[in-house]
């Protein structure tokens, strides 16, 4: 079996679904995908299904019967994938904002370099890595991460990134039952966890491009999630000291 699987959570995501699966299945280290869908009314899952013909032990699907958020999403595939034993356990999205070619830089931070958790960061060494957002969406996210930065203290610049590698031992470490946030704030928290077990976290530079194909998922609930959420975070971690 590889070591390595890639999570894909997916709401209609027809329009990108498959280009995405063979562009990670077309790279010189193997992965293996888990693809996690939320009863995608375009019927994302069902094809998903369908390319299991072709990518037999390779590609899996956790067919959920609603929409319940980014974070129970990634939770549902975090337990799958320590269920089966894999060493390495990515997030990555479904359209293309997270080029598969930067999945063995992050899979090399971690498994030759020694990292607990590696980042695919947009906003590292002084610049800001991102093609096609406006610059009122751009401005928010970068400030969303010094903001997260300066309430944490967490030594990250990009601590809403959603392109990651964990080790199992991260996420058999952190109670994936007790993780609070289930919108932008979730990447938030897992990294805030790592962070108070004291895992090794390095960012890798990658250039983020933003969807061409399908709609984002962004919505003005989220960004309250992680604005007002990050504060109560820090305080209980304070407290259960």
């Amino acid at each position: 079996m590889r070591d390595a699987i890639v999570i894909i959570p997916t709401y209609n995501e027809i329009e990108n679904i498959e280009a995405i699966i063979r562009a990670v299945f077309s790279k010189d280290k193997a992965f293996d995908i888990l693809v996690v869908d939320d009863n995608s009314p375009d019927l994302t899952g069902l094809k998903v299904k369908e390319l299991q013909d072709e990518f037999k032990d390779q590609l899996f699907i956790v067919s959920r019967q609603e929409k319940t958020g980014l974070g129970s999403a990634y939770i549902a595939g975090f337990k799958w994938c320590l269920e089966k034993h894999y060493e390495y356990i990515f997030e990555m999205d479904a359209d293309f904002s997270h080029d598969p070619k930067d999945l063995i830089k992050l899979y090399n931070a971690c498994a030759v370099k020694g990292a607990d958790l590696s980042i695919g960061s947009r906003y590292i060494n002084n610049t800001i890595n991102v093609v096609n957002w406006d610059m009122k969406r751009l401005l928010l996210s970068y400030f969303a991460s010094k903001y997260v930065r300066l309430i944490t203290r967490m030594k990250i610049h990009d601590t809403t990134a959603g392109f990651v590698c964990y080790k199992r031992n991260v996420l058999e470490t952190i109670n994936l039952n007790n993780i609070k946030f289930v919108g932008y704030a979730f990447q938030i928290e897992m990294k805030f966890k790592a962070y108070l077990q004291k895992f090794k976290i390095v960012e890798v530079p990658v250039i983020f491009t933003d969807r061409t194909k399908g709609k984002s998922k962004m919505s003005g609930g989220i960004i309250s999630e992680a604005i007002f959420g990050v504060i109560n975070m820090k305080l209980k971690s304070i407290f259960n000291k």
